[in-house]
């Protein structure tokens, strides 16, 4: 008898077929089979010319959706039909989740199976669990496929009736989405609240202590009685100290005056405060915690992590990654446990289990949290992972461990000190037991190093003690600005206000960016000028679907159709079709949308106009009778564009560039101008003889005023040809690039051109051909690691190389020749021995032959070590296939945005490509295709 088993990815296929018996076949779906129509051309024939076939939703018949098999999954389904005909069962065992039910039910749509049918559910592809799996499946659940297919209704209502509104009203390409525009408008929110912030400047006084020849910093808090002012009392509308504090604001002048006064003055220590608290390691990874952690420590994007999350599933490394729920299973707890047992001693393990419940209503309650996989956890170096993947697990692996462990105790510790009429505080915090911190500290990947930073160490003072004060520094602070949201923190507030599905977030706020509604620098997202019109737009049109309560509100109704407590047809009626319902808005809305006002941006202190045009955000205004317009370069975002800025901008068009001077070997001059893309350097006129004059951008960080003619001219000299390279004769240049300067060989090791990007005191303009041959000889990817050891432990006894320490991105560690190993447990950088270190070495090259023999060995062993091994391979062929499939929909989109520095054409070409995207609220899961909105 064969049984049929379809999952969604070849990975997870590949995975599962080590754990079930002989019989059984393991197909891949590709994710969906089955979708609403993402284009016009996808629109069948018989339906083309009804008005309902443009959302894909016949809105006139209870909302009935239009399922279409598109074309790059025609060959699949035809693939699973030929695989059923010779199934006498089927077995649908994609995610434990909404969308995963969802594309099981469109499987039975589709392939209309006539044998018997299972529906096989599991959150960890373990053998235990795949057969535990099998064992006990169940039927489709109707309820949950009812609630995603309501999502995806809602969501296609929401894009396909708003987004043509956009493009009538503001610009064509635009998108709006239910969850989408609301995160924006959080972004927006915060960018507004940055250019309304005022400055406020305060001063204070630090002093540096010593007593029993131990220094401590101590910081100034109240002058004659009265606390001193910090940045938390002032008003961040006004830069002033706000209503209501009694606090004295210090000044320079004050500031200094009190400095010099109490620099002979005795100190004395008028009181002592110890307070010992006890801190419980945070819960285990929800898909939302997993995204922010990661963000934090490893500044992997939502998206990123969500991609290696899925991987180390299908793998079979980790728990299933899209769950809102911090439950742990009986086995997950005993396998942490026992890791605490073996790793750390039974000091360090909780005295009974710990257990967490999940807070949210509609938490998927039948998921686990992130967890690794199995009855027994995989150290991260047993795994043999590496890169991205490697770094993931060991985050969920430390979190998870920890979660078993002792609470930290710790004591903190207040020592105020009095010198005349001033009082000082010196804080400082004692490990009295470091419990869990000794797995995983949040906001450190380096557990020993995490561990002295929690520690702030005073020395043993009393009452009436007198330190010596060594220094005394008068300090001048300013207010910062609200920060802006990184992943991180937006993912934090859309779930604290209940906005989409933790699932989701990574493809909307990928979404976010792909719009052009949001740029990523530094780590956070600034909102861009689109953004600020599209969001006044929906504020004052369509206020609702804006609003985080009104949204989260919404999710509430989702979570509750899922559990077949709310009908969804009347919701779906009475959203859409009702008196205040977004068809009826829409329609009433249109005409009263001025299309010049929707294009037009309100900045609080600026004289002119900002607009958005076809080709970006631009100034307007009038000057003499007649209208200026001057472009807005697309690294200015709205809080930082000031009154100055937009002289500037303005003058440049009205009375031409600013000259810096003339070149010294053709007299032409040299012009500073502005452009779409920021500062650059011009040499001469454009005319109908030279209509491209030669052009260099400003190097990343320099600004105009810092552009002297000497500068300018070096940088319209280059590519500067440094020399040739002794070996080859070959030249080497130094050039800027879309990425920054860099020194370039014309034929490297391999005969093409080799590159090395120029940084720290390095300088395009000055950088030498030792210095390049330098930079040259550095293997690719190691710029930025330590060349140099931080402590030299000696020669090697077997072969006398030598045994260094280096401080890498996570911590320090041992290296002999081509091996890396960790610091044996409990050793310091400082107390390490050679001994210890070689012993490391030696475990360390251990581990890897093991890994190497084991791939090989024979019997049942080697099927599953096998397994692994070609798992990983087909991974990657899995995401290349993926990555093929999606280029096949976006590759005019990619060149056009690939080009877009080129020309301002190209802009427009790729704001119609991502029109087309845009339009049908598109993004990719796994291996299939869904709406950013879905939601697991």
């Amino acid at each position: 008898m064969s049984k049929l088993v379809i999952v969604e990815s070849p990975t997870k296929a590949k995975t599962i077929r080590n754990y079930l018996p002989s019989d059984y076949r393991v197909e891949a779906s590709m994710g969906h089979v089955r979708d609403l129509p993402q284009s016009a051309s996808d629109i069948p024939q018989k339906v083309k010319g009804e008005d309902w076939a443009r959302i894909g939703v016949n809105v006139d018949a209870d909302f009935e959706p239009l399922y279409i098999v598109p074309q790059d999954k025609k060959k699949v389904v035809k693939a699973l039909k030929d695989a059923l005909k010779s199934a006498d069962e089927l077995v649908l065992a994609t995610d434990e989740d909404r969308e995963g039910e969802s594309i099981s039910w469109h499987l039975l749509q589709v392939l209309k199976p006539k044998m018997p049918i299972k529906r096989m559910v599991f959150h960890e592809i373990t053998e235990d669990a795949i057969r535990d799996a099998i064992a006990n499946c169940r039927e489709v659940d109707e309820r949950l496929v009812r609630a995603q297919e309501t999502r995806r209704i809602l969501d296609r209502l929401v894009g396909y009736t708003l987004s043509p509104l956009l493009w009538k009203k503001i610009a064509f390409g635009l998108s709006a989405g239910r969850v989408q525009s609301v995160s924006v408008r959080l972004l927006v929110r915060r960018e507004r609240e940055r250019r309304a912030f005022r400055r406020g400047n305060y001063w204070d006084l630090k002093a540096t202590l010593s007593h029993d020849k131990t220094p401590f910093e101590a910081k100034l808090t109240a002058l004659g009685g009265t606390r001193i002012a910090t940045g938390s009392d002032f008003d961040e509308t006004t830069g002033r100290i706000a209503e209501g504090r009694n606090v004295l604001l210090l000044d320079e002048a004050q500031a200094i005056a009190l400095q010099e006064r109490l620099q002979t003055s005795q100190w004395a220590v008028s009181n002592l405060e110890e307070r010992p608290s006890t801190r419980k390691p945070s819960p285990p990874f929800t898909t939302s915690t997993l995204q922010q952690e990661s963000n934090r420590k490893l500044r992997l994007s939502a998206r990123d992590t969500m991609r290696t999350a899925q991987s180390l599933y299908e793998q079979g490394y980790i728990t299933y990654m899209r769950t809102d729920s911090v439950h742990l299973s009986q086995q997950a707890i005993a396998a942490a446990r026992s890791c605490v047992e073996q790793k750390y001693g039974t000091d360090y393990l909780s005295p009974q289990t710990r257990q967490y419940t999940t807070k949210s209503k509609g938490a998927q309650e039948a998921h686990e949290a992130i967890r690794p996989a199995g009855t027994t956890f995989r150290t991260p170096q047993e795994t043999g992972l590496s890169g991205r993947e490697l770094n993931l697990y060991d985050l969920i692996w430390k979190r998870t461990v920890a979660t078993q462990m002792a609470e930290a105790r710790q004591t903190h510790i207040t020592v105020h000190i009095t010198v005349e009429d001033a009082e000082f505080r010196a804080s400082g915090k004692r490990i009295d037991f470091p419990g869990f911190f000794r797995a995983y500290v949040e906001g450190s990947d380096d557990p020993d190093a995490a561990l002295e930073s929690q520690e702030v160490a005073l020395p043993a003072l009393r009452v009436n003690d007198h330190p010596e004060c060594q220094d005394l520094e008068a300090i001048s602070h300013e207010t910062q600005p609200p920060a802006r949201y990184t992943e991180a923190s937006l993912v934090k507030t859309l779930e604290s206000e209940g906005i989409g599905r933790p699932s989701t977030y990574a493809s909307i706020i990928g979404t976010i960016q792909d719009r052009g509604y949001a740029q990523m620098v530094n780590n956070s997202l600034i909102p861009t000028f689109t953004a600020f019109a599209v969001t006044e737009l929906l504020e004052k049109h369509f206020p609702d679907l804006v609003d985080p309560g009104f949204t989260a509100r919404m999710e509430h109704t989702l979570d509750e159709i899922s559990m077949g407590e709310v009908e969804w047809l009347p919701y779906l009626q009475e959203f859409y079709r009702g008196d205040e319902g977004l068809d009826t808005q829409v329609k009433q809305q249109e005409d009263q949308i001025d299309p010049s006002e929707a294009r037009s941006i309100s900045l609080e202190g600026l004289d002119v106009k900002v607009r958005i045009g076809r080709y970006g955000a631009y100034l307007e205004t009038e000057e003499d009778g007649e209208l200026v317009k001057a472009t807005i370069p697309q690294d200015l975002t709205p809080s930082d564009l000031d009154p100055e800025q937009v002289e500037v901008l303005l003058r440049q068009k009205t009375e031409g560039p600013d000259k810096v001077g003339l070149h010294p070997d053709t007299g032409e001059p040299i012009y500073m101008r502005i452009g779409p893309y920021g500062p650059y350097v011009q040499l001469g006129d454009e005319s109908e003889a030279n209509p491209k004059p030669k052009r260099t951008s400003l190097p990343k960080g320099k600004k105009p005023e810092d552009v002297d003619l000497q500068m300018a001219v070096g940088l319209l000299s280059l590519p500067r040809t440094l020399g040739v390279h002794p070996e080859n004769g070959a030249k080497i240049q130094a050039n800027l690039g879309r990425f920054g300067p860099y020194v370039v060989h014309a034929k490297g090791p391999e005969g093409k051109p080799d590159y090395r990007s120029i940084k720290g005191d390095d300088d395009v303009l000055t950088v030498t051909l030792e210095r390049a041959l330098e930079l040259l000889a550095e293997p690719k990817g190691r710029r930025g690691r330590a060349s140099t050891p931080i402590r030299e432990l000696g020669a090697h006894p077997d072969d006398g190389e030598p045994v260094n320490l280096y401080k890498g991105p996570y911590g320090v560690y041992i290296k002999h020749g081509k091996v890396n190993a960790p610091l044996p447990e409990g050793a310091t950088q400082e107390s390490v021995t050679l001994e210890q270190a070689v012993a490391a070495i030696a475990e360390k090259a251990k581990s890897k032959k093991s890994g190497r023999r084991s791939s090989k060995s024979t019997g049942s062993s080697s099927k599953a070590s096998a397994a692994k091994s070609s798992t990983k391979s087909t991974a990657k062929k899995s995401a290349k296939s993926t990555k093929s499939t999606k280029s096949a929909k976006s590759t005019k989109s990619t060149k056009s945005t690939s080009t877009k520095t080129k020309s301002t054409q190209s802009t427009s070409t790729s704001t119609k490509s991502a029109a087309k995207a845009s339009s049908t609220g598109k993004t990719k899961r796994a291996s299939g295709s869904q709406d950013s909105q879905q939601a697991g």
